[in-house]
């Protein structure tokens, strides 16, 4: 790790992002000769599937699973081949065809790069439902993090609700950490099975089919798993006091809990490559953005490349082959002469096994209507306290689009930049116009894409001679 005092004006690759994808791009670039620098806005190395992995408070093995401790080598791996890691970067923009602004201990930088791969992998996918703003409700992501991060687990009644890969996982590693989890609500709908049988075949080939199957087996023969979910709603007036829930036939019930952990699946984090301008298409299958990229991740913006789950979501393992499918072209580009062919066909080897059968998980897990489009007084952004009912009522008067909004609602325009309710927006704007999420569209991202201070801004070159000037300096 470097200090930002040693940072350089000039890199020959940036990175952002020190998750698999990040790490494994950094590194391959370090060990061709390039000047390489990782940017990172967490403390540590590994990202959100490896956070804490360096210096981890929990046994190795015992709770979290061997795949977590894989994260060790790679950290291992990405930094001795000399890449400048630097932690607590917060990169809020890209100001020019090559530069990146970072933010580092409350002063912003200006770095310039012949290459940059964004490596700023998944974020969570918004699950608004009624309560979902109270005290004691919060992601199972953000649940998995306190765990990883400090060993810091709910005490109490707790229950989980959602679909998707993590809700299990983190289900299994609570009941390995000794935690007693009251019920998991399954809201996987009924008819994503025949869905995604079609891919049923190619999913017997992955490497997830064992793991996923024994993972499932454990937490069921330890949990009340209710399925069938088609209505959940947190209660209580200044906490989360119950969770009430009602099932597709009609059942319903009243659980009393002290934790609610939500979850529907993750999505690319698409805020930064959106406000350089990168096109993205939307996805049928995976519900949300995803860049427009070639085998390489290389982007529409000729410099820019992105790697990862920020690529479109597969794992760990396929998100560190594609960082080192970026890196292969960062290199070639910028090092021809350097050895690549092995290292590509590895990459390109382990990303096929990987992704094999990505399709069943994705509509297997892919989560309903009911819980992507609230309505009434379920609150969609949090930042500005903007209701279902709000956002309908506004299409109503005729606002076409998530950017008309803003100027309505003020929804996109809070800290989170729309992390938390972009997808809800685009989603209940396209059902309510009768559109597909394609032609309504996104909001329009720009610099900065985290909150910073004006100080930082006012700091910045104010004109052309003044950039000039810190470069020669």
């Amino acid at each position: 790790m470097i200090s930002a005092e040693k940072l350089r004006e000039r890199y020959d690759v940036a990175v952002v992002g020190a998750g698999p994808a990040g790490l494994a791009a950094a590194g391959l670039c370090a060990r061709a000769g390039l000047s390489c620098v990782l940017f990172d806005d967490q403390p540590q190395p590994g990202g959100q599937i490896y956070r804490g992995v360096t210096n981890s408070p929990l046994p190795r093995g015992a709770v979290l699973g061997e795949d977590y401790w894989r994260g060790e080598a790679l950290v291992r791996d990405a930094l001795a081949g000399g890449a400048h890691y630097v932690a607590g970067a917060s990169v809020w923009g890209l100001l020019r065809q090559d530069e990146l602004a970072v933010s580092i201990g409350g002063v912003t930088r200006q770095v310039r790069a012949a290459r940059i791969i964004l490596a700023t992998g998944a974020i969570e996918r918004p699950f608004p439902i009624a309560g979902w703003t109270l005290p004691g409700v919060m992601t199972a992501g953000g649940a998995q993090i306190l765990l990883k991060s400090s060993a810091l687990v709910p005490q109490g009644r707790t229950v989980l609700a959602g679909c998707g890969p993590l809700l299990w996982l983190l289900a299994w590693q609570y009941l390995n950490a000794g935690v007693r989890l009251d019920a998991i609500l399954d809201t996987t709908a009924r008819t994503n099975g025949r869905n995604a049988f079609r891919h049923a075949a190619a999913f017997a080939a992955s490497p997830y089919l064992v793991k996923g199957l024994r993972l499932l087996l454990s937490v069921r023969r330890a949990v009340r798993v209710v399925a069938g979910i088609v209505e959940i709603a947190a209660e209580g007036d200044e906490q989360i006091e119950a969770v009430s829930y009602r099932t597709v036939s009609g059942r319903s019930e009243r659980v009393a809990a002290d934790t609610l952990l939500l979850h529907q699946g993750v999505v690319p984090n698409v805020n930064l490559a959106m406000s350089a301008n990168v096109e993205h298409r939307w996805s049928e299958t995976q519900l949300c953005w995803v860049p427009r990229v070639d085998d390489y991740g290389s982007t529409t913006v000729a410099h820019i490349a992105v790697a990862g789950d920020g690529a479109g979501i597969a794992g760990a393992e396929a998100a560190a082959a594609r960082g080192r499918l970026a890196a292969v072209a960062a290199v070639r580009a910028l090092n021809g002469g350097f050895p690549l062919r092995e290292e590509e066909r590895d990459a390109r080897h382990t990303l096929r096994r990987y992704e094999r059968g990505r399709a069943f998980l994705d509509l297997l897990y892919q989560p309903a209507p009911y819980f992507r489009q609230p309505r009434g007084e379920t609150i969609v952004c949090r930042c500005e306290e903007v209701t279902a009912r709000q956002v309908l009522d506004t299409v109503a008067l005729g606002c076409p689009g998530p950017n008309q909004m803003k100027a309505f609602l003020r929804c996109g325009m809070g800290p989170c930049q729309g992390r938390f309710c972009g997808l809800t927006v685009t989603e209940l704007m396209a059902q309510a116009r009768g559109l597909s999420c394609a032609e309504i569209g996104y909001y329009h991202l720009r610099p900065p894409v985290k909150p910073i201070t004006l100080a930082e801004i006012a700091g910045l070159p104010a004109d052309e001679a003044a950039v000039k000037a810190v470069a020669r300096e």
